[in-house]
């Protein structure tokens, strides 16, 4: 397991879920479910925003690319957990633990911006209505959209630069279903303090700030209707709102245990389970909770399934 360059270590070992072998084969059917569905369910919401002419605005260009953003995001760990929970190997290449890591990042960071774009989107269609098309123009749009893979990427990238100039000799043993950055820099044997400080840097301007930017957001919209009470303007906000607001709640909250919350300083159980939700469950909601609280999503599916009726 030995190699002549920096890295001495050429595969690791992820130790998967915390769960007993004699339960495998049930968590396998359980993510192997959870996994179609989020790609499933996350495609149908892409065909329905294509297809349905009344969905072409940015809420929903916004939410389309959240929604490929989330089928990207499960399948960069998905598909290698099931591989091992299937054929019990429990081996990853070096090489494709720091591309599995640079993937989990870039996705994981992108979905931060596009919430943060929706939030703003919201904003503008709740707050200053009738500038809304000449604000939220396709310029603006793509722009946004383009702002955040580049910033995701280049954010990624840093991470991934300084981990792979990192040694890792002897213990290869990951004690996680993933390539999780903490756990690598833990298992490395190099002085990791400028891995640390470009955490926290780049932590506090792809997490903490998109977060703030979205709860100033939200401010104003609850500040705009507490100006003018009235049961249809709540209505209208907590139809409009409502889905996003339980994304991002499900989204930074699993965010803040995984990543705020102090933990000792081994990996354990409870911070692979809720990166198991994280990356897992959260991406396979984000369709219920756009469909099941969404007049227009509803109305698209309708319209799409009476569609496919009539040509029968």
């Amino acid at each position: 397991m030995r190699s002549n360059n920096q890295s001495a270590v050429s595969e690791f070992i992820l130790l998967g879920l915390p769960i007993r072998k004699e339960e495998q084969g049930t968590y396998y059917a359980l993510f192997l479910l959870v996994y179609l569905t989020t790609v499933l369910g996350n495609l149908l919401i892409i065909l329905l925003i294509r297809l349905d002419s009344r969905l072409h605005t940015p809420m929903y260009f916004f939410l389309s690319h959240l929604a490929l953003t989330d089928i990207s995001f499960s399948s960069v760990t998905a598909p290698k957990m099931l591989m091992n929970m299937l054929t019990q190997s429990q081996s990853i290449s070096y090489a494709g633990c720091i591309s599995q890591e640079f993937f989990f990042l870039l996705f994981g960071i992108l979905d931060s911006f596009l919430l943060t774009s929706m939030a703003y989107d919201r904003y503008v269609a709740i707050c200053h209505p009738l500038h809304y098309n000449n604000i939220m123009s396709h310029i603006l749009c793509f722009l946004l959209v383009i702002t955040s893979w580049v910033l995701s990427f280049a954010a990624a990238l840093v991470h991934t630069l300084l981990l792979a100039h990192l040694s890792f000799h002897g213990d290869n043993i990951l004690h996680h279903f993933f390539c999780d950055l903490s756990t690598l820099l833990k298992l490395s044997s190099s002085d990791t303090t400028i891995n640390e400080l470009f955490i926290h840097i780049v932590g506090t301007m792809v997490i903490t700030l998109p977060f703030m930017c979205i709860l100033v957001s939200y401010g104003h919209i609850g500040a705009t209707i507490l100006r003018a009470p009235s049961i249809k303007g709540i209505c209208k906000a907590f139809s409009t709102c409502g889905s996003h607001l339980s994304v991002v709640s499900l989204y930074y909250g699993a965010i803040i245990d995984l990543y705020f919350v102090p933990s000792s300083n081994n990996t354990n159980d409870k911070d692979v389970v809720v990166a198991a939700v994280y990356s897992q469950f959260i991406p396979m909601l984000n369709p219920f909770i756009y469909s099941l609280r969404n007049q227009d999503m509803k109305s698209a599916l309708g319209n799409m399934l009476s569609r496919g009726k009539c040509s029968v």
